[in-house]
Parts: C-alpha cells; sequence; structure tokens
C-alpha cells in the first residue's frame, strides 16, 4: 500500500468493486463539503487537478470517482496516478471499498441490477472479472473499506469520521412562511402558530414584522406563548440529537402562522437563537416581505 506524506488530502478517488458502496460514500462526501464528480474519465484526472490549483482555494476538496463503467479509460488512471505524485499543491489519497463476493452477488440479486462485466448475465462471473481487473488499483490504495458487514448508514458513518475536518454536526434550516402562501415543499417539520395572538389586529404593529422589538415582545408576553415555545424547545432537543445520530445532515423545520408576518417571524428566531447555541442555524423568513 502506498503511503505519502502528511499533508491536507483535497483530492480523494474513489475506486473499488461495483456494489461495494461507492454511491453512499460520494453523497456522505457531498455532504461534508467534497465537489463530487462521478466517473470522471482518469485521462482528465490531473487537468482537474490544475484546475484545483489554479482555483486558487475556491475549489478546497474534490472526490472523483472512478469505476469500470469508464474501463475504457481505465488503463491511464495509473498513468495519471504518477502525474498526481508529480504535482505540487496537490494532496491526493486513493480510498478503495471492497466486499466479498458472496455479498456483492446478494447485493446484485436485491437490486435486480446487471453487472456491467458479466456478459451472460451471472453476477458472480463479472464480479470475478472486476476483481482481477482492479487488483494493482487495490494494492496501491492509501485506505480500503471491506463492507461485507456493512449497513449504508454504517459506512456513511466511518466515511464522516474518517474524512470530515470537523466533527459532523446536523445544520438546522428554520423557515418562517405564511399558510396563505403555502407549505413550504422541503420542510422536514412543520409548526403552526396561527393560535397565538395576532398582531395583525393592532394598528401600531401591523405595519411591522417579527423581527421588530416590539412585535416580537407582544407575540413573547402570552402565556401560550411560553408555554408552546417551552414544549417545542423540548421537543428539538430530544429529536435533534437522534436525528444527527441517524445520519440527517440537514433538516429544515417549518414554522407557520397566517401570513408569514409576525408570530411566525418571532417564533423563528426565537427558536433560531436557542438551537444556535448547540447546533449551526439558519434563519429564514420566506413570505415576511409579501404581507405588506
Amino acid at each position: 500500500m502506498e503511503t505519502r506524506k502528511e499533508k491536507d488530502i483535497n483530492l480523494l478517488i474513489i475506486t473499488g468493486m461495483s456494489g461495494a458502496g461507492k454511491t453512499t460514500a460520494v453523497q456522505s462526501l457531498e455532504d461534508l463539503g467534497f465537489f463530487c464528480v462521478d466517473n470522471l474519465p482518469p485521462i482528465l484526472i490531473p487537468k482537474f487537478a490544475e484546475l484545483m490549483i489554479q482555483s486558487g482555494g475556491s475549489i478546497e476538496r474534490v472526490a472523483l470517482v472512478i469505476d469500470l463503467r469508464g474501463r475504457e479509460f481505465f488503463e491511464s488512471l495509473f498513468e495519471a496516478i504518477d502525474r498526481l505524485n508529480e504535482m505540487d499543491g496537490i494532496s491526493f489519497q486513493i480510498l478503495y471499498l471492497d466486499a466479498n463476493d458472496q455479498v456483492l452477488v446478494t447485493r446484485y440479486k436485491e437490486t435486480r441490477r446487471r453487472h456491467p462485466l458479466a456478459r451472460g448475465g451471472m453476477p458472480l462471473e463479472g464480479i470475478q472479472v472486476e476483481r482481477r481487473m482492479l487488483q494493482e488499483m487495490k494494492g496501491r490504495a492509501n485506505q480500503i473499506i471491506d463492507t461485507s458487514q456493512m449497513k449504508p448508514l454504517q459506512l456513511r458513518e466511518k466515511i464522516i469520521s474518517q474524512y470530515s475536518q470537523q466533527s459532523s454536526q446536523l445544520t438546522i434550516n428554520i423557515l418562517s412562511f405564511g399558510f396563505k402562501y403555502g407549505i413550504p415543499i422541503d420542510a422536514d417539520l412543520v409548526f403552526d402558530v396561527r393560535f397565538l395572538p395576532n398582531p395583525h389586529y393592532v394598528d401600531e404593529l401591523r405595519p411591522k414584522t417579527g423581527c421588530d422589538q416590539e412585535v416580537a415582545e407582544y407575540v413573547m408576553k402570552w402565556s401560550e406563548t411560553q408555554e408552546f415555545v417551552s414544549k417545542l424547545l423540548d421537543f428539538l432537543i430530544f429529536t435533534l440529537p437522534q436525528y444527527q445520530r441517524e445520519g440527517k445532515s440537514q433538516l429544515v423545520i417549518g414554522i407557520g402562522c397566517t401570513g408569514g408576518k409576525h408570530r411566525s417571524v418571532t417564533i423563528s428566531e426565537y427558536i433560531g437563537k436557542v438551537i444556535g447555541k448547540d447546533f449551526p442555524v439558519r434563519v429564514t423568513h420566506r413570505d415576511m416581505e409579501k404581507s405588506k
């Protein structure tokens, strides 16, 4: 197995057996902020590395998936890797994903996919051919992960643990909205605050928004608001770590009132400040400017 001097890895080449989990790996790396390219012809790898250098840091971490769908280019992969070794400013590693033949056959049967190298339609035949073709690449890999006994979530956790620059955290997006404009289609959780006292019926508050102090004080002063916020925070404090443990990287929480201008905005801002002490939080007000 090759060893390289210790540097920050900014180019990761992912290869290995078909059915061993490359799709799960690349999706996990995308969640870590990697720019991912699937099935890039190996002959283009050095050119891609040059673009990374020329970007001046705008392209920081890249994952390239190389597999036998591009087998006509596969022989040029070793030449491309040798060229990477000669380039300054690029640090790369090779991640090889493997699994035993029995597991791979089972996975192909479960998905009813045809192995790309199985001319006669028998998965084992294609697997054995592929394993011979990839033998040298496996020997060059910096890390080999055997996924035979792994579920996708376990592979995801291993990838995140191995390649995250910081501890993986669930990112929370809190979105205030007005029910009159429709429920956000990308919301994972939706909470309706239309039962709270409405500043719209207070003349001096009507033109303001939930971001204004006067409106926020009005919304928050009621006992039902305080009880609701307390129960909602209890719910989120319990569930957010569960989402993170399950492997979710982003969660969209929708908080809606009638027009999305007063109550939902205030509650979203308040919840965001509290949750933001433990998680990365982004608060957005979808409809606040519509209700003027």
